[in-house]
């Protein structure tokens, strides 16, 4: 950042001035060419993969984040197994749909914004606050937007203070809401969300949302395209994630394979999917 500073060991002198404790807000004021929304983009229609379904369910103590693995460009399938879902922090995650490039740096740049305000004010941001360090970094990227390169976010998190979990959705221009038990994002949302409705009760248990979540990434497969099901030749399956009063939790390949088998197991005899909700 200082020329006079390289090659000497010492940091500039704009990592040692106290400041605001947002990351963003540093990179606004030294490296603004550093943030996503703020890349100039050369003239014309640009080709880039698209990540597509994301699905979030609150359960009896916590919320569960999942998406599907596809990722398109156009009528193609551009990666068949594209990581969509990432811990924010301890105790939150985000997925993303949209223009993958894009949003994997928008993730990126968000976990460094909670760990910078972690560091500078010695306290974890509220959940309610990590909601809305989202929406700015959204709106910020709305330049980007209006020209095809949409990240829509979903984020997921255990609200310490209320001691539950809690989904937050977003639209390209950073426009949040909060919603009630269920969610979902991208492509196939429409149909995931569907599936959900059908299936989803306030007591389900942690085993149970997680089911419930893959079955609404399957019956999205189903009707869009652009969304990918559980693939059991290539052995790729959808990345489901737990956050509980205890953390975040990945669940294994081999939970994750489990679920994706017996759905499939069931799908042979009811492609429709269960015709109750789940037990």
């Amino acid at each position: 950042m200082e020329a006079n500073t390289r090659g000497t060991g010492r940091l500039p002198a704009a990592f040692l001035t106290p400041g605001s404790s947002s990351f963003l807000d540093f990179l606004e004021a030294h490296r603004p060419e550093l943030i996503p929304g703020r890349q100039r983009l050369p003239e014309g229609v640009i080709e880039a993969p698209h990540g597509t379904t994301i699905v979030a369910a609150v359960f009896d103590g916590g919320v569960v984040l999942a998406g599907d693995r596809r990722a398109t460009m156009g009528n193609v399938i551009a990666q068949r197994d594209m990581e969509k879902v990432f811990p924010a922090d301890e105790y939150s995650a985000v997925g993303v749909a949209g223009t993958a490039g894009l949003a994997i740096e928008m993730v990126r740049m968000f976990q460094l914004e909670l760990e910078h305000y972690e560091k500078i004010e010695g306290a974890v941001l509220s959940l309610e606050g990590k909601a809305n360090r989202l929406t700015a970094m959204i709106r910020g990227n709305l330049g980007m937007a209006m020209q095809g390169l949409a990240v829509v976010p979903m984020f997921a998190g255990y609200d310490t203070d209320l001691g539950r979990g809690r989904i937050f959705t977003y639209d390209v221009t950073g426009g949040r809401s909060e919603e009630r038990g269920f969610a979902a994002t991208g492509s196939g949302s429409v149909f995931a969300r569907g599936s959900m409705k059908k299936l989803y009760r306030e007591d389900m248990t942690a085993q149970q949302v997680s089911t419930m979540v893959v079955q609404a990434l399957y019956d999205a497969a189903d009707d869009d395209s652009a969304t990918g099901g559980p693939d059991l030749a290539r052995k790729i399956f959808p990345i489901v994630s737990l956050i509980t009063e205890d953390g975040f939790r990945r669940l294994t390949e081999a939970e994750v394979t489990e679920i994706a088998v017996s759905i499939t197991d069931q799908r042979l005899t009811h492609p429709n999917g269960p015709q109750a909700p789940l037990l």
